[in-house]
């Protein structure tokens, strides 16, 4: 869990008053939409489903007349169409929307996904010359294609039409297809444009259709599934499709939805956007990760009982062994970064490792962002080629770090928080030399741990559940709401679910509240019992012999006493100093009693496997003190006092060395510095 800067949300008590008067509803849940930026009763209404806006008008696409009049033309002359699609949840679920719907339309379709490990993302050739071999007259893709210029130029040699319908960021250059409908086009009037590919495929059988209807209606749960699992802002029209998406999954009569929801075990419970996100996303792109996604379409396909639950059957185990894989890629990867612990200072986290599941390592790079708090890109190498997914955080576009790169890349593409590249293996270490040339030159913020607001512990009870209902749908642009309790003591901590996950007891006065921390072991936990601490948490529904109860989740834990500004500048401070940023630091520069203070600590400890602020309490110093905390560690390590043990935790040397303080680098450049 990486330290994050608390930020409290900003909230109009006068409006949110003015709203829960207006509309009848509790002052909590005014308060937490004027925290989200909705501050007026009209806003209120339709933020809260009490309204529906009029949905956007589908022609209003750039091209998209184009595409439904060569759409219908095939319709009308029976020509094949191929679907194109692509290997994640978006893919997937916006392949399936669009086949079942020409399907229902009489058309002679076919649908065709690559497979992740032997064709990638994206048209290819000989995808290209399959579809030929088929008969196909138009290709439609979804989900991708804006980036298929040359594949564009090759279909048409091949005397087929194509019509691109994608959501991802387009080049200067655009496909020379038919239509080309993608909202992130230039000349694109939309309003809102943060569609997932589902989305635009939606769209584009509304246009069909010359509006919504029943039959529209009908694939909103695909839509809803695929916004979802692709961490589309739930905004704008977004939030109207996941809305009534979740809706029509909780009464669908879809048999493949219904067998995937039975094997997540999740039938009989409410299905909400978090369950989407958590118990059925990961469950379809999993089929695409370890194997192919052809069957997950099948599964959402499907109309036979017995057909649909063998394929959830055997997506499900793809899942768990998703989960057991991306373990394993995690704990080699943060061995190798516990092996080069100057890669922590880095402003881009590269890690890389030899023959690891292509199809997972996005998911290791969101755990290591979690971790580590900073921009990662996870690579798998192979005969001398190399692929990547990399996750960032909120202000820095990971999209326009590979562009900045890409002379050392082959191709990449992506989004701002989430891209995939490619490489040849040799050229690793140059892409970690130039992503972190760019960032050093780019203000990368600090992440942040947003509270929606405090609340007084005593206050914690059942009645919030009902609050936080009517803000549903949640995710990307609306997340579920992270309440502060602060100035809490631990008083009890207590290993569950086989030692993986803690339950923790915390107090104040005379409210006594149990959290649970999930993915946390006893060994990793850095606060003990009797210590002071401000906790970030979710608050969720838990039925348990039918009865519910409110279960209080932990998402950030911090000291209490701690000072936040001057901790964050003590952590800059001492990352510049270690990229060798000209500064004054002589504030930091420790004297040899701290040192020796710092060393002896660790010392009587055996070993110390916590990050430096935690250092920092057990040594009763303040935020202030954390730089040269920082510089007292490097110091000792660079002479070999203190080593990174092989689950990178400091300790001892296996043999006592004499040393002379002065000669440690880190001393010396911060000397360097002031003449």
């Amino acid at each position: 869990m990486s330290r994050k800067k608390w930020i409290v949300k900003n909230f109009d008590k006068e409006a949110a008053t003015m709203i829960a008067e207006e509309l009848n509803v509790s002052p909590y849940a005014a308060l937490l939409a004027s925290a989200r930026g909705v501050n007026s009763v009209d806003g209120a209404r339709d933020f809260f489903g009490f309204t529906e806006d009029a949905p956007v008008d589908p022609f209003d696409f750039p091209d998209m007349y184009k595409a439904v009049k060569r759409i219908k033309t095939a319709l009308d002359n029976f020509e094949r169409i191929a679907v194109y699609g692509d290997y994640d949840a978006d893919g997937v679920t916006s392949t399936a929307l669009l086949y079942s719907y020409l399907e229902m339309q009489g058309a002679d379709v076919v649908y065709c996904v690559p497979n992740r490990h032997t064709e990638g993302y994206g048209l290819s050739y000989n995808a290209i010359d399959n579809i030929s071999r088929m008969g196909a007259k138009l290709i439609i893709t979804v989900d991708n294609g804006i980036s298929a210029i040359d594949e564009a130029e090759y279909i048409r040699q091949l005397e087929m039409d194509l019509v691109v319908t994608d959501h991802h960021l387009p080049s200067e250059t655009l496909p020379d297809a038919v239509a080309v409908v993608d909202p992130h086009r230039n000349d694109c009037i939309l309003p809102f444009k943060d569609y997932a590919g589902v989305g635009v495929a939606y769209k584009l059988i509304c246009a069909l259709e010359g509006g919504e209807n029943e039959i529209t209606d009908s694939f909103l749960d695909l839509a809803a599934i695929g916004t979802i699992a692709d961490v589309m802002p739930l905004h704008g029209e977004n939030r109207s499709i996941v809305r009534r998406g979740a809706r029509l999954i909780n009464d669908s009569d879809r048999v493949g939805l219904q067998a995937l929801i039975e094997v997540a075990g999740l039938d009989g419970k409410a299905i909400k956007s978090g369950t989407v996100a958590f118990g059925i996303s990961p469950r379809i792109n999993a089929a695409g990760r370890i194997g192919s996604a052809d069957r997950a379409i099948k599964l959402l396909l499907s109309e036979d009982y017995e057909e649909a639950a063998a394929l959830a059957a055997e997506i499900n185990d793809d899942n768990a062994l998703r989960q057991q894989t991306e373990q394993e890629i995690l704990s080699q990867a943060v061995s190798i970064i516990d092996e080069n612990p100057s890669w922590k200072y880095d402003r881009v986290l590269v890690v890389s490792g030899e023959g690891w599941h292509d199809g997972v390592i996005g998911i290791v790079a969101s755990r290591l962002v979690e971790k580590y708090g900073k921009p990662t890109v996870v690579i798998t190498s192979n005969d001398g080629t190399a692929k990547g997914s990399g996750r960032s955080i909120d202000g820095f576009s990971l999209y326009d770090a590979l562009c900045a790169c890409a002379d050392v890349l082959d191709h990449y593409g992506g989004h701002t928080l989430a891209a995939g590249l490619g490489l040849p293996t040799d050229k690793i270490d140059d892409f970690r030399e130039a992503i972190n040339a760019y960032a050093d030159k780019t203000e990368i913020p600090d992440p942040v741990q947003s509270i929606d607001f405090k609340i007084n512990p005593s206050f914690v009870n059942i009645e919030l559940l009902d609050v936080i209902e009517i803000l549903e749908p949640f995710g990307a642009g609306n997340p579920q709401p992270v309440f502060g309790l602060y100035n809490m003591t631990i008083t009890e901590i207590t290993a569950i679910g086989a030692g993986k996950h803690l339950r923790l007891t915390l107090s104040r006065g005379d409210a006594s509240l149990s959290a649970v921390l999930f993915r946390m072991t006893q060994l990793e936990f850095p606060y003990n019992v009797g210590d002071m601490v401000d906790v970030a948490a979710t608050f969720d529904s838990n039925e348990y012999l039918g009865q519910v109860r409110l279960s209080i989740i932990v998402k950030n834990i911090k000291l209490h006493d701690m000072d936040e500004d001057v901790l964050f500048a003590g952590i800059r401070s001492f990352n510049n100093l270690m990229h060798g940023v000209t500064g004054d630091y002589m504030n930091a520069l420790p004297n040899r009693d701290f040192i020796a203070r710092v060393y002896k600590f660790i010392r009587g400890n055996g070993k110390w496997r916590y990050d430096n602020e935690i250092l920092c309490k057990r040594l009763n110093l303040s935020a202030a003190d954390y730089t040269r905390v920082c510089v007292a560690v490097e110091a000792l390590v660079e002479l070999g006092t203190l080593v990174y043990d092989e689950e990178g935790n400091l300790s001892l040397p296996n043999e006592n060395i004499k040393v002379n303080l002065d000669d440690a680098p880190v001393l010396r450049k911060i000397r360097g510095f002031v003449g």
